[in-house]
């Protein structure tokens, strides 16, 4: 490839982990971050529909967009569907709209399998799937999507939208490294009894990915759903998790609605919901027009994850 690229969020959990990648195939990498603290990053300040990328995209082969708000806990604003659009909507048309200017060939944009709705049932979901956005991020997303959508038509760039599930590996944080602590501290859990399917994928896996859509000519104007390719019950999770940390699984059965009904007292549906609930994905698009397979399976991503954990 040999492409100078620039990779938006270089600095957040799967950025590190890209940007790293890249160096070791020889690209030339730019990392783009808020406020820069090495020689190799770009500062931009915050992403908005006002941002100014022309330093950041000079001399640019390949756009790799991972900056994004993300999901805010407990979120206090009054519109966050609005907060939402400006850095996921705006703050990206702009910067594919910068990047059409500066001749910039290929956009890779990391949007979410939120596009597609919260769960499934039965069916796994597909790129044709009709969107199914249900919370503000989701919405902000699919709406990024549509956005670069246009400019591709206008301005001929070549987009390639990647909606991943949740994406594990060393640095995760949030609800799944969560769930690594409790596991580690014996705590017993009340999970035996879902019996559930999701997909997630390995940030390692998700890394080849990103990098198999910057390169390869069949992915241009395309979208692609990416996973492990094996979806997992939270029961064998845990049991899985528990046996890379060499620690007991303490899970035990407890009646999921009796849980549901307790978790919706305490505001808390949402988090039983991803617990109990199924996300399966087919991954088959992209293996069969860009010919990727995940170069690691999912025990070992949980191993290593749990190897980073225990050092931690």
């Amino acid at each position: 490839m040999n492409n100078q690229v620039l990779v938006t969020g270089a600095n957040g959990f799967v950025g590190q982990a890209l940007c790293a990648a890249l160096r070791e195939r020889g690209e030339v990498v730019r990392a783009a971050v808020r406020v820069a603290s090495g020689a190799e990053q770009i500062a931009v300040g915050e992403i908005s529909a006002n941002t100014d990328w022309t330093n950041a995209l000079h001399g640019v082969d390949v756009v790799i967009h991972l900056a994004a708000r993300v999901h805010v806990m407990n979120d206090t604003s009054s519109d966050p569907l609005d907060e939402f659009r400006k850095v996921n909507l705006h703050g990206t048309e702009n910067l594919a709209r910068q990047a059409a200017a500066a001749g910039i060939q290929r956009f890779v944009y990391v949007s979410s399998i939120k596009v597609n709705g919260e769960q499934t049932m039965g069916a796994a979901f597909s790129e044709s799937d009709t969107a199914n956005p249900q919370d503000p991020y989701g919405v902000s997303k699919w709406e990024a999507e549509q956005a670069l959508h246009r400019v591709a038509q206008e301005t001929g760039l070549e987009v390639v939208i990647v909606r991943p599930p949740l994406v594990y590996g060393a640095g995760v944080k949030g609800n799944f490294i969560s769930l690594f602590a409790a596991i580690n501290k014996g705590l017993p859990l009340p999970l035996a009894a879902a019996h559930n399917a999701r997909s997630l994928v390995y940030v390692g896996n998700l890394v080849g990915a990103l990098i198999t859509c910057a390169t390869h000519p069949n992915a241009a104007g395309k979208t692609y759903l990416v996973s492990d390719g094996a979806d997992i019950s939270t029961a064998t999770l845990v049991r899985e998790i528990a046996h890379a940390l060499q620690r007991p699984n303490r899970s035990f059965y407890f009646p999921p609605s009796v849980l549901r009904a307790i978790a919706s007292l305490l505001g808390k549906s949402a988090q039983v919901d991803r617990l109990f609930g199924s996300l399966q994905i087919d991954s088959q698009k992209i293996r069969t027009e860009l010919g990727w397979t995940p170069p690691y399976t999912l025990q070992q991503g949980l191993q290593t994850t749990a190897d980073w954990y225990r050092k931690k």
